[in-house]
Parts: C-alpha cells; sequence; structure tokens
C-alpha cells in the first residue's frame, strides 16, 4: 500500500538535519564508516535520496555533520583543582567517546574545517589551560602539543599492531635479520581495545601523561622565570 501525501508529507516534515546525522551516526556505529551513503541513509529515514539534500548539501558536509556530531558528546566538566587533573578528565572522556564510534577518529582527521561542537570542545581546552595559570602563549603551544590526543585519539607513524599469520612471521624473521633494533619493539609490542595499531589504553594514558607532566613543567618554569608565584598546586608525576 503507497502512503498518502499527508503521510508522506509528515515524514518530510519530521525531516531534520539533527536527524539525518543521527542516523548517520547510528548506521556507521552499526556497519563502519564505508556503509553511509545517501542513499543507505535514504532507506534508514524512509525518504528519497535526493531529499536528504535539503539538510546536507553533499557527502562531505554529511561528514563534517557526523563527526562535529560525536565530538558534541564529549562532556566538558572536567573534575579536579588547577589545570592537569580537569584536563587529564576531559581528555579520557573524549577517548571514550571516540572508542564508542570507532569509525569517528579516521573522519575527524580528514575534516579541514572543523564546527560549532569541536570549536566549543576546543574552547573548553583552552579555557582549562588558561584558568590554570598557561599564558596564552603557552596555551597555544599546548594545544599543538597535544594535537589529536585533546580529542581522544593518538596519530602514529606506523601500524605495528600484531599479525600472527605464517606470512607476517616470516616478514619479522627477515625484519630481525635486517633491523634487530626496530624488530624488537614491533615484536613485542601488543595493541587490544583500541582505534586501531599504536593506540590502545596503555599507551595512549603514556603519551598523555609524558605531555601533560612536560607541560606543567614548563607552565611552572616560566612563571617563575617570570617572577610570579605559580599558580595552582596539582603538578604531580603520574
Amino acid at each position: 500500500m503507497t502512503a498518502g501525501p499527508a503521510a508522506r508529507s509528515g515524514r518530510r516534515a519530521s525531516l531534520s538535519r539533527e536527524r539525518v546525522l543521527e542516523t548517520a551516526v547510528d548506521l556507521a556505529d552499526r556497519e563502519g564508516i564505508d556503509a553511509v551513503s545517501m542513499r543507505r541513509l535514504g532507506q534508514q529515514l524512509r525518504v528519497e535520496a535526493m531529499s536528504l539534500y535539503t539538510h546536507v548539501r553533499s557527502k562531505d558536509d554529511l561528514l563534517d555533520g557526523m563527526a562535529d556530531a560525536v565530538v558534541a558528546r564529549i562532556p566538558t566538566d572536567g573534575s579536579g583543582d588547577g589545570w592537569l587533573d580537569p584536563l587529564r578528565v576531559m581528555i579520557l572522556a573524549a577517548r571514550d567517546v571516540m572508542l564508542s564510534h570507532p569509525w569517528a577518529a579516521r573522519v575527524i582527521e580528514t575534516r579541514a574545517t572543523p564546527g560549532p561542537a569541536t570549536i566549543r570542545y576546543m574552547d573548553a581546552v583552552a579555557g582549562t589551560l588558561l584558568a590554570g595559570g598557561f599564558t596564552v602563549d603557552l596555551a597555544h603551544h599546548a594545544m599543538h602539543v597535544l594535537g589529536s590526543r585533546v580529542l581522544g585519539f593518538g596519530q602514529d607513524l606506523f601500524d605495528d599492531a600484531s599479525d600472527t599469520t605464517p606470512d607476517a612471521a616470516s616478514m619479522a624473521r627477515d625484519l630481525a635479520a635486517a633491523y634487530p633494533s626496530v624488530a624488537a619493539i614491533a615484536m613485542a609490542a601488543s595493541h587490544e581495545g583500541g582505534l586501531g595499531g599504536c593506540d590502545d589504553a596503555i599507551e595512549f594514558a603514556f603519551g598523555l601523561d609524558l605531555i601533560l607532566d612536560g607541560l606543567e613543567r614548563e607552565r611552572v618554569r616560566r612563571s617563575k622565570r617570570a617572577g610570579e608565584k605559580p599558580a595552582g598546586a596539582d603538578w604531580r608525576m603520574w
């Protein structure tokens, strides 16, 4: 039975950018980002694919919106004194969100322009640094050093995820013969429960804490050099 004009009109009226993005995120969570297309979204929403272009201009606009919708789920109310503990809480919360949407990190890497939710999150991060005694200059450096970690994932130079296939074992032996130091590290690596490659919980926390501790030392050093009393007393090595 074909739906009448009123029913079709009701479906169109209920369609919105937010609903399209939410459906796209859910589809990517279930089937991966490669499953997301205008045709599939239209099927999920029970509308013609062309009607989606009223709410998203293109596939790139859809991906921009999906990335921003995921970042919007990151809480920005990190608890603790000073700056270090609150920022660490925020970043680890961001990681939890990324782990819930494992496709999102790679999509975010490809986006050229941050959306409103991403800008709000970065503003919260910057505000935490400035409130914790960072100068604008040092906060700027900190944001660069943190890089993608501030959103809960790391970008690695290469993927050293373990592969136990016979071909991989043979390649590992050949590698060890020619490059023993690299092979020793690669064969010792064991990464689970992350976002690919070296991005697992242990590696992420290790790198994050090194950066945060280094930033705190630099903040204190600059404060002393400027003849100021260091703000806060939250510094500690993890």
